[in-house]
């Protein structure tokens, strides 16, 4: 019985409550229909294909992923990579592509390619087995996928089935997104058609002169090693070009420019494709017009910064009538322009640009950064679609959008459609209730204005008793953990009612608060992060003298790790135990575009790296510090852990290494498993604790 699952159990079972809730929506030209991807329940883990009639309210499954494949999935390694990089560990149909009436849609399913007649509901399985990333031409006549690593594209008239490149070598591929594009970029796309639907520009990658890391399985010491291409700081990266190949058979090379990463690409019809690239410093970003005729790019912008040059999802991008669309940071914030021209005014922070057309679909943040908003451009001026406070997702585009609006009053989404702003429809959600409220307080503290979220035990009276406190930040850039979401704060609660007043804290280089917060970590990713979560802590409590400030505990995973192992290294009198999950610990073996665009390279900075990484403090822990990683882990590599649990040893430090046997970057799956490692944190940070 559901009903009487612990909430740990509930929690991971539903993919912390998400399950059930609609997601990658897709809207016809005609503006009748809604595409999008939902689980039966809040329970599966399987998405279905579905899609309402806007005039009726109907709404009809177009694939029943649960009848199609009624067992388990046996997945393609570079589709579990696809999944592991954009952390979704979901099943069923995760993704899919239309063509540009959406008459039709391709997708795949235990690595087996359909496609779905739209207007019929007939599916038609057309490839099976290995098949990644299946993508139909605008006109729905072909399906490009890849297939062992190789862009393959099949005639759906006459189930002609061809590589579009023959070429020789383990370590090359054509049509997928390299790793450093996918983890690090936002972008998991390696193949985009033309708007004609004849030709296909396509990235190539050679990996070959990348170094090779190699992930052991203890548990199962039978088993084969995994050997993956890791870009560590200072070391070479996947080489990438693009070329156009022509369902003709003609080639055409694209012009390879002074660049080492392609950020963005974007094709459309209102012009040549557009590439967004970077040097390997980051401290530009260059967009350059392609060349149909000779593969020739043309510079179109340059945007320039002393640190780095932040990529923003969904630009560079050209609007129907071929105005171009960026992001640029120049004057503090982060603004939306077209032809370069600002559209949102000064004090507004463009999240991402959701979709271009005739007119610009985006999110963005205004003066408060726990809240996301949805937009869209209306003849020069800018109109906010997203009327209530939370956070807001948008899909569909500027004329039919789709909001999917999370709030501390209600957990799940609610789902509505609109209409030029206006509400025509509403998209169900199946998520789970997860049987608890979190009760939380809102906070903006110390001189810098940093973002806060206090909460207490359900029922705590103010006075009644000292509370240990629990920090539970990420911490670092790319992450919000104080948002506007109900949601957000499940966990926070379940730990706070375990007898924690929990505090968690967005400090600088968090998103939200424009370009010069973000920078103020460059060269100081252990500094300024751990500086913000102390005068935190400490302006929080002068306010709410129910925190026991000698007894207080931090943890995190990933970046919040190495915050947390980081706390107790070099902030004992503060801190007195830490959980570090997946922590990184040596900046030297994380990759290349993530940790050089904050220190710089190896080579050139020695002393940053030595200064921001936790070897060197081994010999300084004074508090209890218990480690937990997985031994799968292709992100951040147990090798973090190791090299920490050794120098800790060698110091003759104390402290506790927990191993997870399988387990990748993700956080543990399997429902036992999540609720055993969490019960089994509080339980030794309260031993340690009481212990002071």
């Amino acid at each position: 019985m559901t009903d009487d699952l612990s909430f740990l159990r509930k929690q991971a079972r539903t993919q912390r409550f998400t399950l059930g809730a609609p997601k990658e929506f897709r809207v016809s030209p005609d503006g009748e229909r809604v595409l999008f991807l939902r689980a039966e329940s809040g329970f599966d883990r399987r998405h279905s294909l579905w899609s309402q009639n806007l005039r009726s309210g109907v709404e009809s499954k177009v694939v029943d992923a649960v009848a199609l494949l009624p067992g388990e999935e046996e997945l393609p390694p570079e589709e579990r990579a696809r999944r592991e990089r954009t952390r979704n560990a979901s099943g069923g149909v995760v993704g899919y592509a239309t063509d540009a009436e959406l008459t039709m849609a391709a997708f795949s399913l235990s690595g087996k390619l359909y496609t779905a007649d739209l207007g019929t509901g007939e599916i038609t399985l057309r490839v099976d087995g290995s098949v990644v990333d299946p993508r139909p031409n605008s006109a729905g006549t072909h399906v490009a996928y890849v297939r062992d690593r190789r862009l393959r594209v099949l005639d759906l008239a006459t189930g002609a089935d061809r590589a579009l490149v023959d070429e020789p070598g383990e370590d090359i591929a054509w049509g997928l997104a390299e790793f450093i594009a996918a983890e690090e970029m936002g972008r998991a796309r390696g193949y985009w058609w033309a708007p004609d639907g004849q030709s296909v520009l396509v990235e190539r990658t050679d990996r070959s002169p990348v170094p090779r890391w190699t992930i052991a399985d203890p548990a199962n010491p039978s088993a084969p090693p995994n050997t993956v291409s890791y870009p560590a700081a200072g070391t070479v990266n996947v080489d990438v070009s693009l070329a156009l190949l022509g369902l003709d058979g003609t080639r055409v090379d694209i012009q390879r420019g002074d660049w080492e990463y392609l950020a963005a690409v974007h094709w459309s019809a209102g012009g040549a494709p557009l590439l967004a690239v970077q040097p390997r410093d980051q401290r530009s970003l260059e967009v350059h017009e392609v060349s149909l005729a000779d593969g020739s790019t043309k510079l179109l912008h340059t945007e320039t910064d002393p640190h780095w040059v932040e990529i923003v999802r969904g630009v560079p991008a050209w609007t129907s009538d071929g105005r171009l669309v960026r992001v640029s940071a120049a004057d503090g914030n982060y603004r939306l322009l077209i032809d370069g021209e600002p559209v949102t005014e000064s004090g507004m922070q463009v999240r991402s640009v959701l979709d271009v057309g005739e007119e610009v679909l985006f999110s963005a943040s205004e003066d408060d950064p726990t809240q996301i908003h949805v937009y869209r451009t209306d003849g020069g001026k800018v109109q906010r679609l997203s009327s209530t406070d939370g956070v807001h997702i948008g899909g569909g585009n500027a004329t039919l959008t789709v909001l999917s609006s999370w709030s501390l009053d209600r957990s799940g989404p609610q789902v509505s459609v609109l209409r030029d702003g206006k509400p025509v429809s509403a998209i169900d959600s199946y998520t789970v209730d997860p049987g608890l409220d979190p009760e939380v307080a809102m906070l903006t503290v110390g001189e810098r204005g940093l973002r806060a979220a206090l909460l207490l035990p359900t029922g705590h009276r103010p006075g009644s008793a000292k509370l240990p406190v629990l920090l539970d930040p990420y911490g670092g850039p790319h992450a919000q953990r104080v948002l506007r979401s109900r949601n957000a704060f499940l966990t926070a609660q379940w730990l706070a009612d375990q007898g924690f007043a929990v505090l968690i804290t967005d400090g600088r280089g968090s998103p939200g608060r424009g370009p010069e917060w973000e920078r103020e970590i460059a060269g100081k990713l252990a500094e300024v992060p751990l500086a913000d979560q102390v005068d935190a802590l400490h302006a929080v409590a002068a306010e709410n003298s129910d925190l026991d400030l000698n007894r207080v505990a931090i943890r995190g995973w990933s970046y919040g790790g190495y915050l947390s192992a980081l706390a107790v290294l070099r902030r004992p009198d503060v801190f007195h135990a830490a959980v570090a999950g997946a922590p990184v610990t040596d900046w030297s073996l994380y990759d290349t575009h993530y940790t050089e665009r904050y220190l710089g390279t190896p080579q050139d900075e020695p002393e940053s790296y030595r200064r921001n990484s936790l070897i060197a403090d081994a010999p300084e822990l004074r508090s209890a510090l218990l480690i937990v990683h997985g031994l799968a882990d292709d992100n951040v590599f147990v090798a973090h852990a190791l090299r920490l649990s050794s120098a800790l040893l060698a110091a003759g430090r104390p402290h506790t290494f927990l191993p997870l046997a399988g387990g990748t970057h993700m956080t543990p799956q399997a429902e036992e498993v999540a609720e055993n490692m969490m019960r089994l944190q509080i339980d030794w940070i309260k031993r340690e604790l009481d212990g002071r």
